[in-house]
């Protein structure tokens, strides 16, 4: 659980001032490191100002102390370690200059869990890690543990890591977080799916993606636990053979439940999950009707299971974990229901930012007797859309395409889509999807790439999607929301 820091190190530059960055120079100030957070843009205010009053040495708009630091690293006049921020990538010069002299570079959720005793749930994967690190955070609540929540969701592990107030931590790890990472041992490694996404990060080279998810279980040993879907076996069992998996493996199963033994694995039969985890010689039994899960959607019941999975190999007893599953609520943009407006339901999935994140949401409404309207676009990660061709016919009645480029989404979809519009803006966007909308049909946000093009990021353009709705709820004449 815990990796011992660098001894030599004296100083810390760390690159990039957004959240990861703060909080791993403010951790690296609290145990008494040389700091310097070095960032090429301009930096938010609520990071500057605590930055200034603590006294840490930082540098915006331009990496020139952050060079004369790693001269003086390569001069032998400092010892140096380098945290870099998830979104900066190995390419930029800095870093290129930081790998040709040897400094040693590491994530933010590496420096932090050098720093905490406590026992580590770890969450990767192509689609579902928000949803499943917040369930797993929710069940260990109920059940009455005292855990955080981090990683790639909320405030950052590194800045929460300075108090260390929790004895469980559950951590949503993105493959850009876990490419820094070395002796990171979370004692419950889950991992939800493999499927190409970020590939311009990767050369577009879909096995170095595949190794950088595997990074969540490589200092993993043969007592923690690795959970991970069945149907990215034949991937587990090549890192296997490889001689890099040690810990104990828990896998879960929608489609294969004939390939189920009845302990040490979730699965689905006769409506019901069933999770039989053998630990310590002692089997948790544990069943729960997929009809009574508060989240909906085929991968949502894959969520589920590796957040049972994960509750069992901490010893959560049964009783407590339904009492979770009973009282958990979606989160935040991952089809998420905004309103009801003259029988046209609105939802918004702005955090599906690729191809299947959009296929397990329109896939959750297909079968469904409404038609789906659905609002797609923005910058383009090398998309492969024909995955989604078999959902979309008959089931999409209208794709309004919100981006600056949306001419793959226009060819790809307009010969399966009776109606295709185009826009710029997203009240325009929830306009025009409502005008195609009759009482009864799904009005989904569900993007299939990444927001920078329009907006700050995701979470903006969700938060604004749910304006345009709101908006557009009070202009039908609508009073309650």
């Amino acid at each position: 659980m815990t990796s011992s820091t660098n001894q030599n190190t004296s100083h810390i530059l760390v690159l990039g001032g957004g959240e990861s960055g703060f909080g791993a120079a403010l951790l690296a100030h609290h145990r008494k490191f040389q700091v310097l957070l070095s960032d090429k843009g301009r930096l938010q205010s609520k990071y500057r100002e605590p930055l200034a009053e603590a006294g840490i040495l930082f540098e915006e708009g331009t990496h020139t102390l952050a060079e004369q630091w790693l001269r003086q690293a390569q001069e032998g006049q400092i010892q140096l370690e380098i945290i870099k921020s998830p979104g900066i990538p190995d390419k930029v010069p800095l870093i290129q200059q930081a790998l040709a002299i040897g400094i040693p570079i590491i994530s933010e959720i590496e420096f932090g869990a050098r720093y905490t005793q406590a026992i580590i749930v770890a969450i990767t994967g192509s689609n579902g890690k928000t949803t499943t690190a917040t369930l797993i955070h929710h069940l260990m609540q109920q059940a009455g543990l005292s855990v955080g929540l981090g990683g790639n969701i909320g405030e950052s592990f590194a800045k929460q890591v300075i108090d260390d107030p929790y004895p469980y931590w559950v951590l949503e790890v993105s493959s850009f977080q876990l490419d820094n990472c070395f002796q990171f041992r979370p004692k419950v490694a889950v991992l939800l799916n493999i499927t190409p996404d970020h590939l311009d990060r990767y050369d577009y080279v879909f096995e170095r993606y595949i190794d950088s998810k595997f990074r969540i279980c490589q200092a993993q040993q043969a007592d923690d636990y690795f959970i991970y879907s069945f149907e990215s076996k034949p991937i587990v069992d090549t890192i296997r053979q490889r001689g890099d998996l040690e810990p104990y493996a828990l896998p879960f199963m929608i489609d294969k439940p004939e390939a189920a033994s009845p302990t040490n694995r979730a699965f689905v039969a006769d409506g019901q999950i069933i999770a039989n985890v053998t630990l310590h010689a002692e089997q948790s039994k544990f069943s729960f009707p997929v009809n009574e899960l508060t989240i909906k959607g085929k991968h949502n019941l894959s969520n589920a299971m590796a957040a049972i999975l994960a509750c069992q190999a901490l010893d959560v007893k049964p009783e407590k974990i339904v009492k979770g599953l009973k009282t958990f609520r979606t989160i935040e943009h991952r089809l998420e229901e905004v309103a009801t407006i003259r029988g046209v339901k609105f939802y918004n999935d702005s955090k599906a930012t690729n191809v299947d994140a959009v296929y397990y949401a329109l896939e959750a409404f297909a079968r469904q007797k409404g038609k789906i309207i659905w609002i797609a676009g923005g910058t383009d990660k090398g998309n492969d859309y024909a995955p989604l061709l078999p959902l979309v016919r008959g089931a999409v009645s209208t794709l309004v395409c919100l981006g600056l480029d949306n001419e793959k989404l226009v060819e790809t979809f307009s010969p399966h889509i009776p109606h295709v519009h185009q826009t710029t803006h997203i009240s325009e966007a929830v306009s025009m999807a409502y005008a195609a909308a009759q009482p009864g049909d799904i009005v989904l946000l569900s993007p299939a790439c990444a927001s920078f093009d329009l907006f700050k990021n995701y979470e903006d353009r969700g938060r604004q999607f749910k304006q345009a709705v709101k908006a557009l709820y009070k202009r039908q004449g609508e009073t309650d929301i």
